[in-house]
Parts: structure tokens; sequence; C-alpha cells
């Protein structure tokens, strides 16, 4: 389904009521910020209160009380117990709109209805956002702006419910698309969980390699294992709620690195005809392939775009200056990269530009005095 289009953060047609916010970790803390942001009522609620506290400290909203009744449940605790208290909110708030952040649709929300929730109040959820850091600490109010926000409603799903968790991905700010469940965890199998896995087993093998082989690690392989510094227990969990399709990915992923292992082999012990270079060829030329399909800025489709790159002295202000001699420029930037050179006090960046701004960039940087190594 295509991704319903919001106005922009906080202008989302009204919540009508409060919402409670069922865990104040990363994710449900940004959320409270988000909704507080556009003006919304936020109850807080965390079975550890230095959490709750924190949250609040950050302008997240205020604590439940007795009185409270919320019009809408978001649950924003680890995937093994999402599905309980989903069900205990369902009785807690018998009208209340019922939703979730899990990373896991199907065993949660097919749990939950077995535990009790109320399938006609519920609407899976799963915002496609984070960070490398955890807790309230880390929460953001723009964390979810422009971010896709998967949905998954049931059959059973009241059509005024399904609306009401539309209304409030909008009025956080991010872009709802519904999916089933099981379509939900295939495609983050896919897209981060199984990226998380071969980030933290990849990242592994320097465990205990030679301090000098990883020494001379450059941006390649920082880009490949950043994520592997994610928070082990969440991902435990995560793993564990959605163990059947991420293995699926992985074996296929397996048995690709093993024929590619095979075909080095045969290379490395004087080669066999051309087979083991081609299929080598063939492995790499698919990935040039699956690359291009991961969607541009904004969820657009991707774009070829000119990288220009720039040596700056590692000091205060020097980026700040090549920003500003960009801008001057009149160039918008695509995206920034930067590589800190090994033994040196300074830095590569790549600024990537379209295409057709490319010449025009280097000529304006190159005026202002900048090493421009395009």
């Amino acid at each position: 389904m295509t991704p319903a289009r919001s106005a922009g953060p906080g202008t989302a047609p009204a919540l009508v009521g409060s919402v409670l916010v069922i865990g104040t970790g990363l994710i449900g803390t940004s959320v409270a910020l988000s909704l507080r942001r556009a003006g919304v009522d936020v109850l807080l609620e965390d079975v550890d209160p230095a959490n709750v506290a924190i949250a609040i400290d950050a302008g997240a909203g205020r604590s439940i009380g007795p009185a409270d009744v919320p019009s809408v449940v978001v649950v924003a605790v680890p995937p093994r117990h999402a599905a309980s208290v989903l069900a205990q909110a369902s009785l807690r708030f018998p009208s209340a709109t019922l939703t979730d952040v899990t990373s896991v649709k199907g065993r949660v929300i097919e749990d939950a209805v077995a535990a009790g929730a109320d399938a006609t109040r519920l609407v899976g959820g799963h915002p496609m956002a984070g960070r490398e850091v955890s807790g309230a600490a880390g929460a953001r109010s723009d964390l979810l702006d422009d971010r896709l926000w998967v949905l998954t409603p049931l059959p059973e799903s009241g059509i005024e419910h399904v609306r009401q968790v539309h209304r409030l991905v909008s009025t956080c700010g991010a872009y709802p698309v519904e999916m089933t469940l099981d379509g939900h965890d295939a495609a983050v199998a896919l897209v981060s969980h199984t990226p998380q896995l071969l980030s933290s087993v990849l990242a592994g093998q320097l465990a205990t390699a030679d301090e000098e082989h990883v020494r001379i690690a450059g941006q390649g392989l920082r880009d490949m294992t950043r994520i592997a510094g994610s928070n082990v227990d969440m991902w435990s969990d995560i793993l564990a709620v959605n163990a059947g399709p991420v293995a699926e990915v992985i074996e296929r992923v397996a048995d690709e690195l093993a024929r590619t292992a095979q075909a080095l082999r045969d290379l490395a012990d004087g080669g066999h005809g051309s087979a083991p270079a081609d299929l080598v060829e063939a492995v790499l030329a698919e990935g040039v392939a699956g690359q291009r399909r991961i969607p541009g800025k904004h969820g657009a489709a991707p774009s070829a775009y000119r990288e220009v790159f720039v040596m700056l002295a590692d000091r205060a202000g020097e980026l700040g200056r090549l920003f500003g001699a960009v801008g001057e420029a009149g160039v918008n930037l695509e995206d920034v990269r930067i590589e800190h050179v090994l033994g040196r006090p300074s830095g590569l960046v790549a600024l990537f530009v379209r295409p057709e701004a490319g010449d025009a960039l280097v000529e304006a940087l190159g005026e202002r005095g900048f090493d421009v190594r395009a």
C-alpha cells in the first residue's frame, strides 16, 4: 500500500483525548515527545519509575493518574513483554485504541489476541526509526519525522481505530504504510534484523584480530559495523521473537557466502577454468543491482549522486566553514560522509550532490580555498 502522506509534524487531524505510552525507552519516549510537540496530552507509564522520571524531565508528558482514561494506548516495551502488556491494557481501558511499536508483529499481535486483547481495537505498529543508543535519555522529538511507520491492522480491526492510529502516526511526523503481519516480519528480517546480525558477526571478527590489522581499518569497515554497537539485550529479544524469518534470510546468505568462499578457494589453488572468477564477479554484480534498489532520499527512487571530496583539517569550525561555502554556492547536499585519515590531523569529507551541481560546487569550493579532490 502506498504510504499516506502527512502534512508535516504536528499538522495531522487532532487526536481526541489523551495518549498513554507504556514503556519509556528510546522509541516510547520519542513517540511521547513528538506528540507533546503537537500539543497532545501524553500519559506515561513504565515498570521502572526512574525511566518515567527521565522522560518527564525531557518534557515527554506526565505520569498517568487513577482518573486518567486514555483514548489511545501505545505499548513500547520489548517484544517478549508486548503481548501481555497489550492484553492488560485492553482490559484496563475497554474503549481505547491499542497499538504498539515493536519491530516484530506476527507473534506479538497473535499472542496479544490469544491473551485477551480486543482484536477490534488493536492495530499493530512499527516505526522504522531508531538510534545506536537506548533509553529515554536518547529520545528525540524529531526521531520519527519523515520516517515510515508500518501498521498491521487485523481483519477484525475497526475502521475508526485504524484511522485513529493513522492520525497518531501522522501527528508524530511519520508516514503510515499498511502491511500484513507476515509481510512485515519477512520484510524486517531482510532489511533490518539480518543486517544487524551480519554487522555483529563481522565486527566480532575484530575482537581477537591482530591489533596492526585493526589499526588500518577504513570507512568501509566502519560503515559495515556501525550498527554492531547496538543494545545487545534489545536485539537478543527481537531476534528471538522473529527467529524464523531471520533464519531463512541468514540461511540464504550463508549459502551464497559458502559458494563464494569455495570459488575463492578454487582461485587461490590456481583456478579451474573461468567458473570461479565468473561466480565472484556475478556476486559483486548482483550486489550492485540489489544496492540500487534501496530507496533514495525521503523514500523516493534511488538516485545517482556526484561525489565531491574535500580534505579538511581536523579542527573546530572547519566543517561549518565548508557547509557554509556549499550553501553560498546554492548547492543542496544530498548526503555527507567523513573519513578520518590514519595518522594525520585531517579528514576526507565526501559531499554527495546532484550530478548537474557537481562542477559548479567544485569551482565554488576551489575559489574559496578548499582542498578539493574532485
